[in-house]
């Protein structure tokens, strides 16, 4: 009878170890929040949704490995989605509420600059990690904020290079049609006619639209009688196929470049493939799958499975910054101390689960401003859909130097 009473009481000792030793575990499991702020309603939801739906989709892929495994911890992944409408009060108020009422502190997507910017004039003061994505204002990077990086390349970083392929192409006057109001837009107009006028060529008209308008007809009638010998558009996807197909409509039969970025889906919406036949899209490489390397190939697939439509070019942004977190807590050793994960990203070299094609500098993927760079590619819409036809080189040691000398 003792020896039976011995054999249960260490029965029910190994049962309370193994209980305690199992609770220890689970205790180590963390839950890490990641707050998405983004235009997922109105013009610039068509960069915005899928920025955020890119997060959510990296996170839950984190979560099915076995999360993020930092020091003796797991971290499994939630995603907070806030609407800021690409508005700037909306911004300002979505952030603070995921900062200071969510207790988030790592924040992630930005599609949109003017709401972007208003994030990024204070964020500084703030004890978390701001990863920006598809919002193009040089600024955003210019002040080389220490807790702020971003995925794209600045608007202007392209207009360089588009400016040269544009000359190349023998076009010397060309009309302008676009967002000229938004200063992204403007920088990149800015570096593509610097490169243009060194070339001989110029821009004869610059005509501006709004994010909401549809009739294009007004400025295109004053351009076409300007006989230009191209046309370049700037603007959001739905502005800017307006553009495109009203000019077809109208006749004019030069060649049309733009910088836009959107699906072929999203631009369908308003145009036929007809009238799109023959344009150009100068911008980062992004998501055309056949200038990137496998990992893209199963980021459209998996996207498309889990959301019913195919991915906007831009949406990788969001995707890598989830891995660029991932890799960078994991180096810190945990997720709690984020001056430790900002130092790992600021050392990271281009982790290998990324879906864009980015230019190192210097060994590592975000240079002295926060900034990392993707290549930037020539497109054209070919029978029904963007086709890479060429890099566009540019030179982002040179242009890194050029935005550590705006800082104040």
């Amino acid at each position: 009878m003792k020896t039976q009473t011995h054999r249960l009481t260490r029965t029910v000792l190994a049962a309370l170890l193994s209980g305690g030793l199992a609770a220890t575990a689970l205790a180590a499991d963390k839950e890490l929040v990641l707050g998405v702020n983004d235009a997922l309603t109105g013009p610039g939801a068509v960069y915005g949704l899928p920025q955020a739906n890119a997060v959510q989709m990296a996170a839950d892929e984190i979560n099915a490995r076995g999360g993020i495994k930092a020091g003796g911890d797991t971290y499994r992944l939630k995603v907070i989605r806030n609407d800021d409408k690409a508005n700037p009060t909306e911004a300002t108020n979505s952030v603070r509420k995921l900062i200071d009422r969510d207790n988030v502190k790592y924040l992630l997507g930005f599609c949109c600059s003017g709401s972007t910017s208003a994030v990024a004039s204070f964020i500084a003061k703030e004890d978390v990690v701001m990863l920006v994505g598809n919002a193009a204002e040089r600024a955003i990077t210019a002040a080389g904020t220490p807790n702020l990086f971003r995925t794209r390349p600045p608007a202007d970083f392209t207009g360089a290079a588009a400016g040269t392929f544009v000359a190349k192409r023998g076009a010397r006057n060309i009309a302008v049609i676009g967002s000229l109001d938004v200063s992204f837009y403007t920088q990149y107009l800015d570096a593509f006619e610097r490169e243009l006028n060194k070339a001989g060529g110029k821009i004869i008209a610059k005509e501006t639209f709004g994010l909401r308008d549809r009739d294009m007809t007004p400025q295109l009638t004053k351009v076409r009688a300007l006989n230009p010998d191209a046309l370049l558009v700037l603007g959001y996807v739905e502005p800017a196929a307006f553009v495109y197909r009203q000019a077809t409509e109208l006749g004019m039969k030069i060649p049309r470049y733009g910088f836009t970025s959107g699906s072929e889906e999203q631009f369908l919406r308003v145009a036929t493939s007809e009238q799109m036949e023959g344009v150009w899209d100068l911008r980062p490489t992004e998501l055309t799958v056949e200038a990137l390397d496998a990992n893209a190939k199963t980021y459209v697939a998996n996207y498309t499975q889990k959301f019913g439509a195919a991915p906007s070019p831009s949406s990788p942004y969001a995707y890598d910054q989830v891995y660029v977190l991932k890799n960078a807590i994991e180096q810190a050793g945990g997720a709690e101390n984020t001056a430790k994960v900002i130092a790992e990203i600021r050392k990271l070299p281009v982790p290998k689960e990324v879906v864009m094609k980015y230019l190192p500098t210097g060994g590592t993927m975000f240079d002295v401003n926060g900034q990392a760079y993707t290549s930037n590619g020539a497109f054209q819409w070919q029978k029904g859909k963007w086709v890479y036809v060429s890099d566009l080189p540019s030179d982002t040691k040179t242009y890194s130097d050029y935005l550590r000398s705006l800082r104040k």
